[in-house]
């Protein structure tokens, strides 16, 4: 069995998420302590107590989930489990793509954390409250949903597909008025729904550049190792492994597309029959059941930890 190790992104996050693994493991607290020191603050009371309208700022957002997912992965590595003979790959859906990198060695957990936040706080910076949307387009295949991303967008207003997350789901980002006319658009070209996506900035679009230069800078000073597994880069869909090219797909990524159907695919291709979702929900796991070719499962809890070393 080859093994892909897979980390989710904006959007599994709930308060009180890893609150168990703390509790549970000296190893998992230690995480979510060296996190909290990196940022100055106690993040891990805002994880775990809320209030919700804390947690889905995207500063908070950002590293909140990384360190759970932190959590969990450092918890399997205390019980035995090896990342260089236990995954071939591991990657992460946006944000998941900086736990993936510290999983592997590329950061430390202070220094991915430092970067989410910075990474959030210009995501959210970018574009003025009510200016940006997201939308979900149900049933359009992908090149139909980029056509229609593209004809809605009007003049000078943004309008892309961000999120190829699987068949028949893609997600569209851009200015608020062209989104809602490609939502509009979707249906008339076969959308089963179209759904606007309750968020705080327009992600994965050109209306994020100024957030990208935030990170251009941001991890052009960043300490960075070679990934001990190749990482599964979000913008290309394909393995990397040298931490230039890796500072060049991050900063790429803030504006680009998430392409994680493609990603699963090359995953497939390369022989993973195996992927496990490690963090906070099961939204990766759930997406990979469209895969025939790879069994999906999801590490979050203690339970989750025990049954998956049960089968090592």
């Amino acid at each position: 069995m080859t093994r892909a190790l897979v980390f989710p992104g904006q959007g599994s996050q709930t308060v009180g998420m890893g609150k168990a693994l703390y509790d549970a493991y000296p190893s998992a607290k230690a995480v979510f302590d060296e996190v909290d020191d990196a940022l100055g603050e106690k993040l891990s009371d805002v994880i775990f107590n809320g209030p919700e309208d804390q947690l889905t700022l995207t500063a908070n957002t950002q590293p909140a989930l990384m360190a759970v997912s932190l959590a969990a992965f450092a918890v399997l590595k205390d019980k035995g489990f090896d990342l260089i003979s236990g995954a071939a790959y591991v990657a992460g859906h946006s944000l998941g793509e900086y736990s993936a990198l510290a999983a592997a060695g590329t950061f430390s957990i202070g220094d991915a954390a430092k970067l989410l936040r910075i990474r959030g706080s210009a995501m959210q910076a970018a574009v003025g409250v009510g200016e940006g949307a997201m939308a979900a387009l149900l049933g359009l295949d992908w090149d139909t949903a980029a056509a229609v991303a593209a004809e809605a967008a009007l003049g000078d207003e943004v309008c892309a597909a961000a999120n190829d997350n699987v068949d028949g789901q893609v997600v569209i980002s851009g200015t608020k008025a062209a989104v809602e006319r490609a939502a509009e658009m979707a249906k008339e070209r076969g959308a089963k729904r179209a759904i606007m996506l309750s968020v705080s900035a327009p992600f994965h679009c050109a209306l994020m550049q100024p957030a990208a230069d935030a990170m251009h800078e941001a991890l052009a000073k960043a300490i960075m190792n070679a990934p001990i597994v190749p990482v599964i880069a979000n913008v290309t869909a394909a393995p990397v492994t040298d931490p230039d090219e890796i500072r060049k797909l991050l900063v790429a990524q803030v504006t680009g597309t998430v392409r994680w159907r493609e990603s699963v695919l090359k995953m497939a291709e390369l022989g993973v029959d195996q992927m496990v979702e490690v963090g906070a929900g099961k939204v990766l796991a759930g997406l990979v059941k469209r895969n025939p070719d790879i069994e999906g499962s999801s590490i979050g809890s203690p339970d989750d930890i025990e049954a998956f070393l049960s089968t090592l």
